[in-house]
């Protein structure tokens, strides 16, 4: 991003936003200010049900401003179900199409299915583009015992040829104990295709002995994610006092 020209700012806030002539003077935390033509928040969003009249029949809103259910998205009224961003759960399309398919299946079908929401694949469609599965590496050293990390940054052989100064960034976090594959993450052209793709092995327990034994499909940029061998970073959580 920066290669293209966009300024990026991080470990900061925006204290205050004043009209300055034909632009806006944005003031940041540490005394910092930047000039722009518009400043957008990205607050995130919270579910629209305060005026639906719920708290009548008896259906309970959870802390995060959704609709409290249980795993098989059943609210507190017994014959009263709800499923998708009212949740709050993971609000993603596909998320909300798998818990309408659980509910149909546990209700209709007679099959109670409960949704897994663990190592749900997630993207941003930036550019670069963004395709993550499982667990961060932050949250893999929090949770884990032993984290290991596979991580290669490079350029893909099409941008060489091209000349053109695009990197892909991968990531495998690994559960130094089981071998477990527990995240992936993707910086780069078709990232998000990756991440699906991952996601699969993700949801599977697949080890890095498996990722290892699968053959390259050369020349490829996901190639890499099969040839990593090198850890970068191992890491043991410190017992508690």
């Amino acid at each position: 991003m920066e290669a293209h020209g966009i300024k990026v700012i991080t470990g900061c806030k925006v204290t205050a936003i004043e009209q300055a002539s034909a632009h806006l003077s944005v003031h940041l935390s540490g005394g910092n200010h930047v000039t722009a033509d518009c400043v957008m928040f990205a607050t995130g969003r919270v579910p629209n049900v305060t005026k639906l009249g719920l708290e009548k029949i008896g259906v309970e809103i959870a802390k995060g401003g959704g609709i409290a259910i249980d795993e098989y998205s059943r609210t507190a009224v017994q014959n009263i179900y709800a499923v998708g961003d009212v949740t709050n759960r993971i609000n993603l399309t596909p998320v909300a199409i798998r818990e309408g398919h659980a509910f149909a299946d546990t209700v209709f079908g007679r099959r109670p299915t409960a949704v897994d929401h663990t190592n749900v694949p997630t993207a941003v469609f930036s550019e670069p583009e963004i395709g993550t599965v499982g667990l961060t590496e932050s949250q893999a050293r929090a949770r884990l015992i032993q984290t290991d990390i596979y991580k290669a940054m490079f350029k893909p052989m099409k941008a060489t040829l091209s000349g053109r100064a695009t990197t892909v960034l991968m990531k495998l976090v690994v559960d130094g104990l089981s071998d477990r594959v527990v995240g992936c993450h993707v910086v780069g052209e078709g990232a998000a295709e990756m991440a699906q793709v991952a996601a699969i092995a993700v949801k599977m327990g697949a080890k890095k002995a498996d990722f290892d034994a699968t053959i390259a499909l050369h020349p490829t940029a996901a190639e890499e994610l099969v040839t990593m061998r090198k850890k970068t970073a191992s890491y043991a959580r410190q017992a508690a006092e």
